[in-house]
């Protein structure tokens, strides 16, 4: 009896898949484990329940941005073979980066919130790199999923 194999698509890279399905899990525990924080922390602040701050924004971010966006961008390595571009490298790392940072001002700017401490412009500053560099990620993505389209030989039309 033999085991046969999935034949994987030529240009398609296991290790840019395995990279990616990684971040997908450490996005998922840091997407759970920040709604875990923002119960806990505004039950022990006495912060007022459905009050909405930042704080609350940080576990829709992570998951959304790091879970589910890292999960279409890992169907699309395994559709169109990404990682056959050197810009999908350049993404992961500008996108993490931007994701990272918007998260931790989100988190650091709600901690204050709940505590009815002022928050400083620097917070703002440094959330709005981490948003420039999410768009500079998504640029990034659109330009390598644009290069290994037209890298592809055109379907005749019969």
């Amino acid at each position: 009896m033999t085991i046969e194999t999935v034949p994987v698509p030529r240009g398609v890279s296991r290790t840019a898949q395995i990279v990616l399905l990684r971040a997908v899990a450490a996005y998922t525990l840091l997407g759970l484990a920040a709604g875990l924080f923002y119960r806990e922390f505004t039950k022990a602040n006495g912060f007022p329940e459905g009050l909405m701050g930042q704080l609350g924004l940080a576990h829709t971010h992570i998951l959304t941005l790091g879970m589910i966006v890292l999960l279409i961008v890992l169907a699309l390595e395994k559709t169109f073979a990404l990682s056959s571009s050197r810009l999908l490298r350049w993404f992961f790392w500008v996108y993490n980066i931007g994701v990272v940072l918007t998260s931790a001002m989100l988190i650091w700017h709600g901690m204050l919130q709940v505590q009815g401490l002022e928050s400083s412009k620097m917070i703002a500053g440094i959330a709005g790199i981490g948003h420039i560099l999410i768009g500079a990620g998504f640029v990034l993505l659109l330009l390598s999923l644009r290069a290994v389209i037209r890298r592809e030989p055109a379907a005749s039309q019969g």
